[in-house]
């Protein structure tokens, strides 16, 4: 007796950088609940069905280390070149994918969102397996993108020169699939202590 099984949608959560803007380190920020950043990403992919999850350190590595211990199973990727951009840490959680994974998810610490909005996704893109798909809010697309297993080569080659996944999601800009939801924090980036407390409050509401 067989069983399907749905395909595996993994996610990369990127959580290298120095958070230089921020002054503090963005992936220990209290989240809803208290529960540090870092801590609430890796549950909310988990809650939303994405396996596995990659969470990509650098900058402050075994401090970010104990914000994820817990229950839940996450495979941990150093990057050593974080000082050198967001594409090395990219590279690095997608190079640790299993073989067996349909799609990527790549996500960063500083954006935050909730558990329907990434099953929403998840679940739009697994319907019909774009090449790329987004969420979007009033018709603007916003993040995190999630990407075919067939794009690996592509993403596996961005470079900081050439705007990182920016030049992938331009190739393939008229095949990616919006995803429309009702959540205000689509758009969303924690670059400032301004912007991380009106984002909390939102996610409080």
């Amino acid at each position: 007796m067989t069983t399907n099984h749905a395909p595996r949608v993994a996610a990369a959560l990127l959580a290298a950088g120095e958070s230089t803007r921020m002054q503090e380190m963005k992936a220990l920020l209290p989240w809803i609940g208290g529960k540090p950043l870092l801590a609430h990403q890796t549950h909310a992919l988990r809650a939303a069905g994405y396996a596995p999850i990659i969470v990509v350190l650098g900058h402050l590595a075994d401090r970010l280390r104990q914000a994820l211990t817990g229950p839940e199973p996450t495979l941990i990727v150093e990057n050593p070149r974080y000082r050198e951009g967001r594409t090395t840490s990219i590279v690095a959680g997608l190079r640790a994918l299993p073989d067996d994974v349909a799609g990527a998810l790549v996500v960063s610490v500083d954006q935050p969102r909730s558990v329907r909005l990434l099953a929403a996704l998840r679940e739009a893109w697994l319907a019909s397996r774009p090449p790329i798909a987004a969420p979007s809010l009033d018709g603007q697309a916003g993040h995190p993108p999630l990407f075919s297993a067939s794009l690996l080569p592509e993403l596996l080659a961005i470079t900081e020169e050439r705007q990182g996944l920016r030049e992938v999601a331009a190739r393939h800009r008229a095949e990616r699939l919006l995803v429309p939801v009702n959540d205000p924090l689509t758009l969303t980036n924690l670059n400032t202590r301004e912007e991380y407390e009106a984002a909390l409050r939102l996610a409080q509401e």
